[in-house]
């Protein structure tokens, strides 16, 4: 059995925090006329803190569960408002945004399911049960968590021939994210000096923020930037599209057969990332994209591909800031041109200093640039 752990025990840390949170998790169905939004005034700059009360009901006590930002954002989706506006209201009128959100509650009576974390809480009149409300989902969302993914998918990469080793993994509001690279699938890419190694991803969200994932990667191992490619599989937490009204109505022994059937699919998904045939394509691509040489400014390509990606001002500074880092890094050849392949570790780079919930967002940007149609790429690299 191969040991996937890097030198920062990254996986140790997350296996503890995820040991830790697991013993704290409670999830909980209530229809919204049962529940009060409650917003508590802070002193500036701290911001106004909402938490959700769950009355006394059938021999429970009354709950008190804060908010975090990701189930602060869900409740004004579900609600029909902006995000942004919500935060406003918040911040400035926050006994109105407290009523409107009790009046749709109450004349808009859905159950929902609110995903939490327990803690102990004083209020001035003794201690109640409360925590952090970290999600407010439908009813018939279908739970399968970090923990589950992680008996699915863990033994094979340990096992695997491919002798993979953790990158980096993160766990924040929305989604836990683990990346590793093979030590043996390895090749040299676009440039003689431009080794990579084949990679997988995997990814899943708790809290009903993106679907599980699992999808390859190829680094580039001068400066560990990674694109992911197209041999992507995900499976999506709401049933009802698929399974219609049902997943409610389930029993946990069926839930459980239905987890352990996906938990079967991850394994065998994972297994097969082993072969290195979907690498040497993507090796194969970086050497072509190689050819496609810049025969503008390379500020004006960086212009061009913000337009043809639909890159907000920021993130095409981003891509320039990344593309300066890539020519200037050690073993870059300064005698050949900026290409195509260049751009691509000129966008994942930018990964490289993103925050976690972005990184996936620069990799698969990576394999976008790589994978663009002619016509787009010379919008990006030919004068007009």
């Amino acid at each position: 059995m191969h040991n996937i752990e890097n030198e920062n025990n990254s996986l140790e840390k997350l296996l503890i925090r995820i040991k830790e949170t697991n013993s704290r998790k409670q999830d909980f169905i209530a229809p919204t006329k049962e529940l009060q939004f409650r917003t508590t005034v802070t002193e500036t700059p701290i911001p106004n803190e909402s938490e959700i009360i769950m009355e006394a009901h059938n021999g429970e006590p009354t709950r008190f569960l804060k908010v975090n930002d990701l189930c602060f954002d869900q409740i004004a989706q579900k609600n029909g408002l902006d995000v942004r506006t919500a935060r406003r209201l918040q911040s400035d009128y926050p006994m109105e945004y407290d009523s409107l959100t009790n009046a749709i509650w109450l004349r808009e009576n859905s159950k929902r399911m609110i995903r939490s974390y327990d803690d102990v809480h004083y209020n001035g009149f003794g201690a109640n049960p409360s925590g952090t409300a970290r999600a407010f989902l439908s009813d018939k969302f279908k739970t399968f968590d970090n923990s589950d993914l992680l008996e699915s998918a863990l033994p094979q990469l340990m096992e695997s021939e491919a002798s993979w080793k953790i990158v980096n993994c993160a766990i924040t509001q929305k989604k836990m994210y683990i990346r590793l690279k093979s030590e043996l699938l390895t090749g040299t890419g676009a440039n003689v000096n431009d080794l990579m190694a084949h990679g997988v991803g995997l990814s899943n969200s708790e809290t009903g923020a993106g679907s599980i994932s699992a999808f390859g990667i190829t680094w580039t191992l001068a400066c560990t930037n990674g694109q992911q490619n197209q041999n992507i599989i995900r499976k999506s937490h709401i049933t009802s599209a698929r399974d219609g009204d049902t997943w409610n109505i389930l029993t946990n022994e069926t839930k459980e057969a239905d987890n352990h059937s996906l938990k079967l699919q991850l394994r065998d998904i994972v297994s097969s990332y082993a072969s290195r045939d979907s690498f040497d394509e993507t090796l194969e691509k970086m050497k072509l994209a190689s050819e496609d040489i810049i025969n503008v400014e390379t500020t004006e390509a960086v212009e061009n591909l913000g337009k043809v990606l639909t890159l907000s001002k920021k993130e095409t500074s981003n891509v320039l800031d990344g593309l300066l880092k890539t020519i200037g890094q050690a073993g870059y050849e300064n005698d050949k041109p900026v290409n195509r392949a260049t751009f691509v570790n000129a966008v994942t780079r930018v990964g490289n200093t993103a925050k976690a919930d972005d990184v996936d967002f620069w990799q698969k940007l990576g394999g976008s640039v790589l994978n663009m149609k002619k016509t787009d790429w010379n919008r990006v690299a030919m004068a007009s």
